[in-house]
């Protein structure tokens, strides 16, 4: 594979079950040494895409290479190019960290030393400890270092931080930009928007099947979907609101209008969560806050994105 090359090629990819499309006409490139994050819905056909990529998942139609090879035909070697880390490993406990690292890294022809791999992930203290008996947070720690003792050039993490508290979230991103600054290139796929924000370099997000943006994180959904929201009751009492990119002029149009500064005036900038909810066809933040106003109630604090792995089609 030349350098310059992309570590991901995929070209009108199509994956069919039956009489359902999962995956329609795909397009996408991942440049080597970048992470990628993949966002989308429960079942919009996100899981389906990366077990393409990474060879467990025959395709429909449509070109797919990684490091030079179509996973479709890909042999061991290729394979060794690659680190998994899957929402949950299902690996026996009742082996130490070390003696599972250990094991996992004869698989490998030029694997990471244990004991370095062990540091970088930070459990040098529970290195005789069984795997049984680690946290989640901890666990999830092996599921990484069992992913990276084989020094991939490409890693997979597929929602890595599922039911981890904040504090152990933070460690983790502490680990994957470490990795990151190795050169190792990451496909990310994540509910949690502040983790693709934190991690990702690029963003796609795909929606039934398609990829409807792709970008820079904080450029997802392009500048329009980041035109200020300016919401204030009118003298009649009803509530209005203007998307302007001056909201500033607005303001002091609408205070010479009212003779004053309008009633409970808002300024809203869509923060990533509201762009991401347009781009998925969801009631974004800002609509949600309006309709409880109008309707004289308070408004509720936005509940998390609940993390689940897509179901694979009957």
């Amino acid at each position: 594979m030349n350098s310059s090359d992309p570590a991901v090629r995929v070209r009108g990819l199509r994956k069919e079950y039956g009489g359902l499309t999962a995956v329609a006409d795909l397009d996408l490139d991942i440049e080597r040494g970048e992470t990628f994050a993949l966002l989308g819905p429960n079942g919009a056909g996100k899981s389906t895409t990366v077990e393409i990529l990474e060879g467990y998942r025959h395709r429909t139609a449509g070109e797919v290479s990684v490091l030079g090879v179509d996973p479709a035909h890909a042999k061991l070697d290729w394979k060794a190019r690659l680190g998994i880390v899957l929402q949950s490993s299902g690996e026996s406990g009742q082996y130490t960290v070390r003696e599972q690292l250990a094991h996992f890294a004869h698989f490998y022809p030029h694997p990471r030393g244990v004991e370095d791999v062990i540091a970088a992930v930070g459990l040098e203290k529970q290195a005789k400890t069984r795997i049984s008996k680690l946290s989640g947070g901890q666990q999830r720690r092996v599921d990484v270092a069992l992913a990276i003792v084989g020094r991939p050039e490409l890693l997979f993490l597929d929602e890595p931080t599922t039911g981890f508290d904040p504090e152990a979230r933070r460690d983790f991103w502490g680990l994957i930009e470490q990795l990151k600054s190795e050169g190792t290139t990451i496909l990310l796929t994540t509910h949690y928007l502040d983790e693709a924000a934190r991690l990702g370099d690029r963003g796609g997000v795909i929606v039934g099947g398609r990829l409807v943006a792709v970008g820079r994180i904080d450029q997802l959904g392009g500048a329009e979907a980041r035109v200020p929201l300016v919401r204030w009751r009118d003298d009649d009492g009803a509530l209005r609101e203007e998307r302007t990119e001056r909201p500033a002029e607005l303001v002091v149009e609408l205070a010479r209008r009212l003779g004053g500064e309008p009633r409970e005036l808002e300024v809203i900038r869509p923060s990533l969560e509201d762009v991401y909810l347009r781009l998925v066809g969801a009631p974004d933040h800002e609509s949600r806050s309006a309709s409880g106003a109008a309707a004289g109630a308070a408004e509720t604090p936005g509940t998390p994105f609940e993390p689940a792995k897509e179901a694979e089609p009957a």
